[in-house]
C-alpha cells in the first residue's frame, strides 16, 4: 500500500468586513457563537486528512489570531500563522513561498496543497477525502458542484452573446488541492509574470486559474457540497446559521 504523502492545508482568512457591511474583520465574526474562521480550522485540526496548516491572515492581526483562535481552540495542527496580501492571490503566493523556504515545522516537499477559504465554514471530512483521493490520480482537483442556473454570456453592450450548456458549468469552491510541487511552481510563475498579466487585463481568481494559466496540467472537478457556501454579505450569515441548525438536528437524531 502507498504511504500517505504529507498534505498542508492553506486557510485564507485576510479578508476584510467590507461587504459584510462590518468594521469587523469577516474571519472574526461571530457565527453560532464562534468566531467564523474556527468552523474551517476545526475540520482542518479534526481530519484524518490534513497533517499541518498554514493559517494566512491580515498583518495587523497576526497576534490577535494566534492568540484568540489558534491557541484559545488549541488548533494544533497550525504550523505558522503568516501575513497575507490585498488580493486573494497574494495570500496563497505568501503561503507558496513558506513552503518552498522548508521552514515548516515539518516540510511539505513532495505532497499535497489543500487551499481552502476561511469564509467557507461548512469544510467536510467528506470534502477533504474526495478531494485528496482525487489529486493523488489527477494531481490537481477543485471541488465544486454542478450549476442550477442557466448561464448567459453577454457581450460589451450587456446583450446575450452564448447560452453555454448548464451540464458544462459548474460553481468552482474550495479547497483547491494540488501537488506541492505543481502550485508551488505555478505561483512563482505568477509573481514572475504579474505585471505582464496586470497589463494584459488579466485577473486571477483562483488557483486553478493559475495552474491553468502556467501549466499544461489539467484540473479535474470534483463534485462537493452545495452546503459548502461562501459567507459574503449578512444574508449568507443567516443562511450559514440555518445549515448549522440543520447539522445540528441530524447529529441529535443520530444519537437517539
Amino acid at each position: 500500500m502507498t504511504a500517505k504523502k504529507r498534505c498542508t492545508a492553506v486557510i485564507l482568512a485576510a479578508g476584510s468586513g467590507s461587504r459584510m457591511k462590518s468594521n469587523m474583520a469577516k474571519q472574526f465574526m461571530p457565527l453560532c457563537g464562534k468566531p467564523l474562521i474556527c468552523y474551517a480550522l476545526e475540520a482542518v485540526e479534526h481530519s484524518e486528512v490534513i497533517d499541518d496548516c498554514i493559517l494566512v491572515t491580515g498583518v495587523k492581526d497576526i497576534v490577535r489570531v494566534t492568540e484568540e483562535i489558534v491557541k484559545k481552540y488549541h488548533y494544533h495542527k497550525v504550523d505558522t500563522v503568516i501575513a497575507g496580501g490585498e488580493e486573494r492571490y497574494a495570500s496563497v503566493a505568501s503561503a507558496m513561498r513558506l513552503i518552498l523556504s522548508g521552514d515548516m515545522a515539518v516540510p511539505n516537499r513532495d505532497g499535497y496543497v489543500f487551499v481552502h477559504d476561511g469564509a467557507r465554514p461548512f469544510l467536510t471530512e467528506n470534502i477533504l477525502k474526495d478531494t485528496y483521493e482525487a489529486v493523488r490520480k489527477y494531481g490537481a482537483c477543485v471541488s465544486a458542484v454542478r450549476s442550477k442556473d442557466t448561464i448567459k454570456i453577454a457581450d460589451k453592450e450587456g446583450f446575450v452573446k452564448e447560452t453555454p450548456n448548464r451540464n458544462d458549468i459548474w460553481n468552482i469552491h474550495t479547497p483547491q488541492v494540488f501537488r506541492t510541487e505543481l502550485i508551488t511552481a505555478a505561483y512563482a510563475a505568477l509573481e514572475r509574470n504579474l505585471q505582464e498579466l496586470k497589463q494584459k487585463g488579466v485577473h486571477i481568481t483562483d488557483d486553478a486559474m493559475v495552474v491553468e494559466y502556467f501549466t499544461d496540467h489539467k484540473v479535474k472537478l470534483v463534485e462537493g457540497s452545495y452546503e459548502n457556501i461562501k459567507l459574503t454579505t449578512p444574508e449568507d450569515l443567516v443562511v450559514a446559521e440555518k445549515i448549522l441548525e440543520k447539522i445540528k438536528n441530524e447529529k441529535n437524531k443520530k444519537m437517539c
